[in-house]
């Protein structure tokens, strides 16, 4: 029977060119998850809670993000319920499990990079949204045929979108200093 390798003898060269996850380098920083976490709940409720209330003369009438899209894809306007889907659901999740990989796996200083200019690129979009529902918003305002006023799932949206920024700004900070 073969006798087993002593611990002074097992090759632990490569385990110092492993990459690191960031939660791993960084271990005392809670803060990244918990506001992911936030900013995952946040972006749920902003998407299903109502985001506007269009007041007509017999009946006011809320509108979710999610309501929309699908009301818009009932009305055969599937065009504009794919780019409101795009930009108001794959963008934002997409953004936030950018900062999800980029924290949690581990990964070399290239892929790092890379996946930062991702998240760069995909949270210029994530915005979008929120300029529409803010147009939308101030537009209706103006006529007085059919007030509109700002739900509280345009708050939860805009909450995520900019802790999603936050986080961006954040991670990608300790990212490059990795």
């Amino acid at each position: 029977m073969p006798e087993p390798e002593s611990v002074a003898s097992i090759d632990t060269s490569g385990l110092a060119q492993r990459p690191l996850a960031l939660v791993r380098l960084h271990k005392r920083r809670i803060d990244v998850p918990l506001a992911l976490l936030v900013a995952i709940a946040a972006l749920y409720f902003g998407l299903s809670l109502p985001v506007i209330k269009v007041k007509g003369i017999f009946v006011a009438t809320e509108y979710s993000v999610w309501g929309g899209v699908k009301g818009l894809w009932e009305d055969s306007e599937h065009l504009l319920a794919i780019i409101v889907f795009l930009f108001s659901f794959v963008t934002p999740i997409a953004k936030l499990a950018l900062i999800a990989r980029l924290w949690f796996a581990p990964m070399a200083a290239a892929s790092r990079r890379r996946v930062l200019e991702w998240m760069e690129g995909v949270g210029r979009w994530s915005m979008l949204d929120v300029f529409a529902v803010a147009i939308l918003i101030v537009v209706n305002k103006i006529g007085k045929t059919s007030p509109v006023t700002a739900m509280a799932g345009v708050y939860w949206f805009c909450g995520a979108i900019l802790l999603s920024m936050a986080l961006t700004w954040s991670v990608r900070r300790v990212a490059l200093r990795s």
